[in-house]
């Protein structure tokens, strides 16, 4: 569910073993990868639309999966938007789908989505790759993760105008059947929601990124449920008259996707401030000698856009972001190069 490759590798439950480099295998040349963002994010999420915008991130791995029929593809949620790869013979279920969640966004959640596709052999011939490992947060989810460097290279060149898809002439509804949005907002248990994105630097050693993100994971892995921002009991439904029993609500937080890698470490954590601070002084340090580059960003709450497959309802997927601007935020910050400033909450 959510990364088979070609020849479905193996799935790792210890998040530290995604870590390791040497497990990830190299995607097919022809294969197809489509990346989304919403343009001007972090001002849609000043005045609020969080939600909105984690949607619209979200909106294309349900798109693609329903229009292709299973969801064993690898693909990852950004929060502000989403990445995905699929074989050759799915580009046009690709292309589609991506003209469909972009006018989705446009006209009924009044956001710019931009969309791109292209082949790895493109983001190969510039010098990087598309590895991909499973990871399985549970019995039931299992999620992609990303290496090699070549997501982030094809998102820069989309951000700059390459590869993009053009609109379609006649664009139809995306089918985004069992995506949703039914939790409230998850509050802080231990301090605050942090987001984190830490990449290694160009032509940094990924045995050397490996060791650093085991370290920082030491740090906030410390004490009980290693940081999950889904507690045992913060389980509130929008429809408050629906209750959840905790059984169902373990589930979810199983099967949420809360650490992740995507040519880089990408995390939504609950963390207490004394953990951020150990963090973020590794990290400072770290920067200044060449080795990575990290945004983060704190928070109150945790928030959470559901996928169940139609069929599959037990492959439910989870995908979390921080509400007060999360992932879009944090990504802001490491594009623009800066040390951490306190945030301003």
């Amino acid at each position: 569910m959510g990364g088979q490759h070609p020849n479905a590798p193996q799935a790792y439950s210890e998040f530290s073993r995604v870590l390791d480099p040497s497990i990830y295998e190299a995607l097919p040349d022809d294969w197809l990868v489509g990346i989304t963002d919403v343009v001007g994010s972090t001002s849609a999420i000043k005045s609020g639309r969080y939600e909105d915008v984690n949607y619209a991130g979200a909106s294309v791995i349900a798109a693609v999966g329903n229009a292709w029929g299973d969801f064993d593809f690898p693909f990852v949620f950004r929060g502000d938007g989403a990445a995905f790869a699929l074989p050759p013979q799915g580009i046009m279920t690709a292309t589609s789908a991506l003209r469909q969640v972009v006018a989705f966004a446009k006209t009924n959640l009044n956001l710019a989505l931009r969309a791109g596709l292209l082949s790895v052999g493109e983001i190969r011939a510039s010098g990087r790759d598309v590895r991909v490992a499973r990871y399985a947060a549970s019995e039931d989810a299992t999620y992609a993760m990303f290496a090699g460097g070549g997501l982030k290279w094809a998102e820069r060149q989309i951000k700059n105008g390459r590869y993009l898809v053009k609109p379609g002439s006649y664009t139809t509804e995306p089918d985004l059947t069992g995506l949703s949005c039914d939790w409230e907002p998850v509050p802080s248990q231990r301090g605050e929601i942090l987001s984190l994105l830490v990449e290694p630097s160009e032509g940094g050693s990924p045995e050397a990124f490996a060791a650093l993100a085991k370290c920082v994971l030491s740090v906030l892995d410390a004490g009980t449920r290693q940081a999950h921002p889904l507690s045992r009991d913060t389980a509130i439904t929008k429809d408050r008259a629906r209750s959840v029993n905790l059984e169902t609500w373990l589930a979810v937080a199983s099967n949420s996707d809360f650490r992740k890698y995507d040519d880089g470490l990408r995390l939504t954590l609950d963390c207490t401030r004394e953990q951020i601070e150990a963090v973020e002084a590794i990290l400072v340090a770290a920067k200044a000698r060449g080795e990575v580059n990290f945004g983060l960003h704190r928070q109150s709450h945790a928030l959470m856009t559901c996928f169940v497959p139609s069929g599959k309802p037990d492959s439910h997927l989870h995908f979390l972001d921080g509400m007060g601007g999360g992932y879009a935020k944090a990504a802001e910050m490491m594009e623009a190069n800066e040390l951490p400033m306190v945030s301003v909450r």
